[in-house]
């Protein structure tokens, strides 16, 4: 499952929900680099996890995105929160690494046993970033979410505090090349 959105709609809270529907133990992964330096940050992190149930296991993977999800145990249904922090996370890696590590990922999704959830920042809805760093972020995680859309089933976009199923919804397009 996909479910995408602009900052603040409700994504992590819908994705919340499907992974408790599922009614498989949950681990959610958390894609944040913990900064104790950064209070607003931490204000964040502590909002997200007082809404989790307490039954969920968390594990911390700010890099690894692939090898976590190839080493998840059939029966488990994992929460990736999100896409776009794990992404900045990578902003570092030059192109050639970045489709490497795009494609482990998209493979280890592709192939995976678990029940999978993942949350992506829909970033390309307001202007051209003005920095070269801002572009590339906002172009890999649009051409990285439209290539896990692809594979996704059910794809869900939450807006306005409202998820639309995209799968019944809307029409696909040709994969990227």
């Amino acid at each position: 499952m996909l479910v995408t959105g602009p900052a603040r709609s409700g994504k992590s809270e819908w994705a919340e929900q499907l992974a408790t529907q599922t009614g498989q133990p949950v681990t959610y992964v958390a894609t944040a680099q913990v900064d104790p330096t950064d209070a607003e940050w931490q204000a964040r992190i502590q909002r997200h996890q007082q809404r989790r149930s307490p039954e969920w296991i968390t594990q911390h993977v700010p890099l690894e995105l692939a090898t976590a999800i190839q080493h998840a145990p059939e029966s488990a249904c994992l929460l990736i929160d999100s896409l776009g922090t794990w992404l900045a996370n990578c902003l570092e890696q030059d192109e050639a690494q970045w489709e490497e590590t795009a494609q482990r990922l998209l493979q280890a999704l592709i192939h995976s046993s678990s029940t999978l959830i993942v949350v992506a920042e829909e970033t390309g809805w307001g202007v051209v970033p003005a920095y070269p760093i801002g572009r590339t972020f906002r172009d890999r995680l649009g051409a990285l979410t439209c290539q896990i859309g692809i594979v996704a089933n059910p794809v869900y976009l939450v807006t306005a505090g409202y998820a639309l199923n995209l799968t019944q919804l809307g029409t696909p397009l040709s994969p990227r090349t």
